[in-house]
This record gives structure tokens, sequence and C-alpha cells, in this order.
């Protein structure tokens, strides 16, 4: 399941600090909280430092999981975090096997991986009043952190008609929409796209879809349901439920198709070279209206600070005794405590979930693996669909 948990740290305060390559320090403190004593692990990642970088972490695919300290040794990080919350389970779609795909949109190396699903859609706990889907954190080419909303623009051609993309390698599809999956999603069954609505994750799986295959332009393969198994590079299968199927259907093997898509920042005027999906909890050194300030978990998160040119990543502790962790309100605070102006939470765990997802790995100066620093909840690593990873070059 990964690497096992680091048993022996020297503590820090929040001050403090110990350099585990140019540019990046490992702290953990203690935080006096609502719920009871609560156990902080921080990465301070300075982008100012031409040495550092951060990037995405994920398995080669969309639809697929593995511990952080795997993808980390494997990406050849210094340190990280869990990121995005994910389709963990499919208790309410007997059947359908659950992607493990995470939540909103990511981008890696400046690539598009996957667009947001709808809100109705989404795993994890409630967002604050206004917040969707898009919302994400990520670093921009100017290596500066950043906030912000990032949206699907894409379409459908073919000979008579031109249809919006409703989705790009994403586990739900919005109701009557079309949606595009390519070799970035890899081998998971798509049939858990057609289920759900916008509104209701839980609702039935639509009986009433189709999927045809592109390549080269041209329609390959046609289908009445959603199949598995990898899309080949430079082929794109396109998904479609209710009236985006009634539309797929009109199109025979050999047809003209042609499809594009991309991610749209709402704000930056700079592109994303790195981003995941999470949900702000500060903005402007102020906390979001509405953030929860009673349910306590084992929680993970980031903060912007010095002109986004800083990026604290923090993942509480799971041992028993601080396993009551923090309310999403509270990691607002301590984000800001540590300097941050803008917050972000990511994936984490309920105060009662013996596995949360929250891991924060580091590596030692002159180790050749990562150690698991925040003692997960259970002992063990949950595996997850993606994550921040620190990088230094020597």
């Amino acid at each position: 399941m990964g690497a096992a948990p680091a048993d022996a740290v020297q503590g820090t305060d929040k001050a403090g600090g110990s350099e585990i390559a140019p540019g990046v320090s490992y702290r953990q403190f203690d935080i006096p909280a609502s719920h009871g004593m609560a156990r902080a692990h921080v990465l301070d990642v300075d982008l100012s430092n031409p040495r550092t970088g951060v990037d995405l972490l994920y398995p080669g695919a969309v639809g697929a999981r593995s511990a952080v300290s795997t993808l980390a040794d494997g990406a050849g990080a210094v340190g990280g975090v869990n990121g995005d919350f994910f389709n963990i389970s499919e208790t309410q779609h007997p059947g359908v096997e659950a992607t493990g795909a995470p939540v909103g949109p990511a981008v890696a190396r400046g690539h598009a991986l996957k667009g947001a699903v709808p809100n109705g859609q989404r795993f994890g706990p409630a967002m604050p009043p206004g917040v969707t889907t898009e919302a994400v954190l990520g670093v921009g080419f100017d290596r500066r952190a950043r906030l912000d909303d990032l949206r699907l623009d894409g379409e459908v051609r073919t000979a008579e008609t031109r249809l919006p993309l409703g989705g790009l390698n994403q586990y739900a599809l919005p109701v009557g929409s079309v949606g595009a999956f390519t070799s970035d999603w890899g081998s998971t069954s798509r049939v858990r796209s057609t289920c759900g609505t916008d509104t209701n994750r839980g609702a039935p799986c639509s009986t009433d879809t189709h999927e045809v295959a592109v390549r080269d332009g041209r329609v390959v393969e046609s289908a009445d349901t959603p199949g598995g198994g990898p899309v080949a590079r430079g082929t794109t299968v396109l998904v479609g439920r209710e009236a985006g199927a009634q539309q797929l259907r009109k199109l025979s093997v050999g047809d003209p198709v042609s499809v594009r898509h991309r991610l749209v920042a709402a704000e930056s005027r700079v592109p994303f070279r790195f981003a995941l999906g999470g949900y702000p909890v500060l903005r402007g050194g102020a906390p979001l209206p509405g953030l929860d300030a009673v349910t306590s978990a084992v929680r993970t998160a980031a903060g912007i600070s010095d002109d986004g040119k800083r990026l604290l990543l923090l993942s509480l502790d799971g041992s028993p005794e601080f396993r009551t962790g923090l309310t999403i309100a509270e990691v607002a605070d301590t984000l800001r405590e540590l300097g941050a102006v803008d917050g972000f939470s990511l994936d984490g765990g309920g105060s009662s979930t013996l596995v949360s997802s929250s891991t924060l790995v580091a590596r030692i100066p002159g180790a050749d693996s990562v150690t698991v620093r925040n003692n997960p909840s259970g002992g063990v690593e949950r595996p997850v669909p993606n994550g921040i990873g620190v990088f230094s070059r020597k």
C-alpha cells in the first residue's frame, strides 16, 4: 500500500522546519482544536526558487488509483500530498464499476486530462455556497500558484450538426450530453459516466446511451452501451446519454467527425501548467462564508502566500490520539496563521473513517524514497487518483 509511516519524526513548531531540498522544508506542530488536539504536517514550497516546482501526481490514467508514496517515488518527487475527492464507491449502482476518477478538472505538465463532473455528482463534504466542481488550485507557467475555476470548452462537429461537449474523461456526464474519452482515461469502464443525474448522484443509470469511436476524423466503431478497456492513442470515444445518445445514433462507421476540447480559466490569463480539483476555503485572507465549523475530520489542504510564490501543503495526522482532526473552518484558520492568503481543501476522511485519504510524504535528504510523515488513519495509505508532487532539480 506504499511507504510505512514515520514512527519518530522530530517535532517542530509553526515557525521552524527542516529543509528536505532547496526551497522545500517540512515541519509538524500540534493544534488545540474544538474536538481535541490535532497534529499538522506541512511542506513549505518556495516557488521563486528556480530549482523547485510542483506538478500533478497521478498513476498515468484518470481512472486509476495508487498510494501517494508510490506516485511520488515513481515521479521522482521529494514530497507530496493527496489531491482531489474521487469516485470511491458505487453502492447505489449495483454492478457498476467505481472508476476511482477525481471529481474536478486536472492538468498535468500543461496537458488537460479531464473536466469537472456536475455538482450533484461529486463525492466529498458540502462545498461553501457558490462554489462549483470547476474550482481548482494550480500553478501557471509563470510559476505562481493561484485559485481559479476551469471550465470545459469543447465541441463535436459532424456533417449535419455541432454538439457542445459535455465532458472530458469524467466519471459522470451531464444529462443529455456527449462526453469524450481519450487515452488519458485508461482502461476503466465508461458505464459510470451515464449513471446519476446533474442533481442526484445516486439516481439510476440511463437506459438511453450510445457510444462511437473516432479515429483520423472518422467513426470507426459504434455501440449501444458504453464500453471499457484502453482507448488507443489518437482515438476518441464519444459517449452519449439521452439527447446526446440520440445524436450519436445518427452516425455510421465512416462518417466524418471532429472533436475539440480545452479547459478555460475563469480569471487567470496565464495557462495552468498544473491544476487539480477541490474547493476554496480562504480567499484574500478571509475564510469563505458558510464554512463548516462543526464536523471535524482528518484533512489535507493547501495554502498560497507571497503573491503565489509560496505554496503550503498541509495534512493532518491520522493516528488515534489525533484522529479527531479539524473542522473546515479550523483548517482555513490554520492556513491563515501559516501566512496563507488563499486556501484550498483537498480530500480527507471523516473522523470515524478508519482509512483516510490524507497523506503527506517527504524524502529525507540522501534517501532513495519518500517516507509517509503524517501516520495515515488505520496505518496504511488509501490509494488515490492524484496528488500534488513537489520536485527539486539538482
